[in-house]
Protein backbone atom coordinates (compact mmCIF):
# COMPACT_ATOMS: atom_id res chain seq x y z
CA UNK A 1 0.00 0.00 0.00
CA UNK A 2 1.50 3.30 -0.59
CA UNK A 3 0.06 5.98 1.45
CA UNK A 4 -0.30 10.26 1.38
CA UNK A 5 0.29 11.76 4.48
CA UNK A 6 -1.15 15.31 4.40
CA UNK A 7 0.04 17.19 7.57
CA UNK A 8 -0.36 21.01 8.58
CA UNK A 9 2.11 21.75 11.33
CA UNK A 10 0.60 24.64 12.20
CA UNK A 11 2.63 23.73 15.59
CA UNK A 12 5.49 21.75 14.73
CA UNK A 13 6.45 20.29 17.84
CA UNK A 14 2.94 18.66 17.45
CA UNK A 15 2.93 17.59 14.03
CA UNK A 16 6.66 15.84 14.62
CA UNK A 17 5.37 13.97 16.92
CA UNK A 18 1.86 12.97 14.91
CA UNK A 19 3.84 11.74 11.52
CA UNK A 20 6.10 9.61 13.67
CA UNK A 21 3.24 7.53 15.31
CA UNK A 22 2.07 7.44 11.74
CA UNK A 23 5.34 6.51 9.92
CA UNK A 24 6.04 3.94 12.76
CA UNK A 25 2.65 2.11 12.36
CA UNK A 26 2.64 2.73 8.37
CA UNK A 27 6.64 1.01 8.65
CA UNK A 28 5.18 -1.97 11.04
CA UNK A 29 2.52 -2.62 7.89
CA UNK A 30 4.87 -2.91 5.23
CA UNK A 31 3.04 0.45 3.69
CA UNK A 32 5.39 2.87 2.03
CA UNK A 33 4.54 6.50 2.10
CA UNK A 34 4.72 10.33 1.05
CA UNK A 35 4.29 13.52 3.32
CA UNK A 36 3.40 16.86 1.64
CA UNK A 37 2.20 19.62 4.45
CA UNK A 38 -0.63 22.48 3.52
CA UNK A 39 -0.68 25.88 5.24
CA UNK A 40 -3.78 24.43 7.65
CA UNK A 41 -6.17 21.89 8.90
CA UNK A 42 -8.92 23.72 6.34
CA UNK A 43 -6.20 22.62 3.29
CA UNK A 44 -5.95 19.04 4.21
CA UNK A 45 -8.79 17.92 2.69
CA UNK A 46 -8.70 19.93 -0.68
CA UNK A 47 -4.75 18.30 -0.76
CA UNK A 48 -6.37 14.80 -0.37
CA UNK A 49 -8.54 15.46 -2.93
CA UNK A 50 -5.74 17.13 -5.57
CA UNK A 51 -3.66 14.05 -4.94
CA UNK A 52 -6.50 11.32 -5.47
CA UNK A 53 -6.84 12.75 -8.45
CA UNK A 54 -3.72 11.44 -9.64
CA UNK A 55 -4.40 8.08 -8.37
CA UNK A 56 -0.91 7.25 -7.15
CA UNK A 57 -2.18 6.80 -3.93
CA UNK A 58 -4.01 3.94 -1.70
CA UNK A 59 -5.13 6.09 0.99
CA UNK A 60 -4.43 8.69 2.84
CA UNK A 61 -3.39 10.19 6.45
CA UNK A 62 -4.67 13.49 7.54
CA UNK A 63 -2.97 15.40 10.34
CA UNK A 64 -3.07 18.83 11.55
CA UNK A 65 -3.84 20.05 15.15
CA UNK A 66 -6.77 22.70 16.60
CA UNK A 67 -6.28 23.83 19.52
CA UNK A 68 -9.77 26.30 20.86
CA UNK A 69 -8.65 30.05 21.12
CA UNK A 70 -10.77 32.90 22.40
CA UNK A 71 -12.54 33.31 19.05
CA UNK A 72 -15.11 30.89 16.97
CA UNK A 73 -12.15 30.17 14.80
CA UNK A 74 -11.78 27.09 16.02
CA UNK A 75 -15.33 25.44 15.72
CA UNK A 76 -15.56 26.43 12.31
CA UNK A 77 -11.75 24.87 11.50
CA UNK A 78 -12.59 22.09 13.76
CA UNK A 79 -16.10 21.33 12.48
CA UNK A 80 -15.35 22.25 8.50
CA UNK A 81 -12.09 20.00 8.42
CA UNK A 82 -13.78 17.07 9.65
CA UNK A 83 -16.64 17.63 7.55
CA UNK A 84 -15.04 17.74 4.45
CA UNK A 85 -12.67 14.68 5.24
CA UNK A 86 -15.84 12.70 6.18
CA UNK A 87 -17.20 13.90 2.18
CA UNK A 88 -14.31 12.66 0.71
CA UNK A 89 -14.71 9.40 2.49
CA UNK A 90 -18.13 9.07 1.16
CA UNK A 91 -17.14 9.73 -2.16
CA UNK A 92 -14.49 6.58 -1.38
CA UNK A 93 -11.50 7.51 -0.57
CA UNK A 94 -9.33 5.72 2.48
CA UNK A 95 -8.65 8.48 5.05
CA UNK A 96 -7.33 7.96 8.67
CA UNK A 97 -8.22 11.44 10.16
CA UNK A 98 -5.75 12.48 12.70
CA UNK A 99 -6.32 15.85 13.22
CA UNK A 100 -6.34 16.51 16.40
CA UNK A 101 -9.55 18.88 18.10
CA UNK A 102 -8.63 20.14 21.95
CA UNK A 103 -8.58 22.20 24.34
CA UNK A 104 -4.78 22.99 24.72
CA UNK A 105 -1.64 22.28 24.04
CA UNK A 106 -1.34 19.92 27.40
CA UNK A 107 -4.19 17.87 25.21
CA UNK A 108 -2.62 17.87 22.10
CA UNK A 109 0.80 16.84 22.95
CA UNK A 110 -1.13 13.35 25.17
CA UNK A 111 -2.09 12.85 21.82
CA UNK A 112 -0.18 12.96 19.53
CA UNK A 113 2.75 11.55 21.65
CA UNK A 114 3.58 8.23 20.28
CA UNK A 115 4.00 6.90 23.80
CA UNK A 116 0.62 8.12 25.07
CA UNK A 117 -2.30 8.17 23.20
CA UNK A 118 -0.39 8.27 19.41
CA UNK A 119 -3.25 9.30 17.47
CA UNK A 120 -0.96 9.47 14.50
CA UNK A 121 -0.38 5.89 14.50
CA UNK A 122 -4.63 5.18 15.33
CA UNK A 123 -5.03 7.50 11.72
CA UNK A 124 -2.41 5.64 10.22
CA UNK A 125 -3.91 2.27 11.25
CA UNK A 126 -7.48 3.36 9.74
CA UNK A 127 -6.39 4.64 6.49
CA UNK A 128 -4.77 0.78 6.40
CA UNK A 129 -8.04 -0.28 7.09
CA UNK A 130 -10.32 1.31 5.40
CA UNK A 131 -7.79 0.92 2.16
CA UNK A 132 -8.17 -3.05 2.85
CA UNK A 133 -12.04 -2.87 3.10
CA UNK A 134 -12.36 -0.92 -0.22
CA UNK A 135 -9.93 -3.20 -2.13
CA UNK A 136 -12.47 -5.88 -0.50
CA UNK A 137 -15.58 -4.43 -2.08
CA UNK A 138 -13.61 -3.22 -5.58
Amino acid sequence: MHILIVEAPFYTHIADMQRNGVTEALKAAGATYDVITVPGALEVPAAIAFADASGEYDGYVALGCVIRGETYHFEVVAGESARAIMALTLDGLAIGNGILTVENEAQAIARADKTQKNKGGEAAAAALAMVALKQRFA
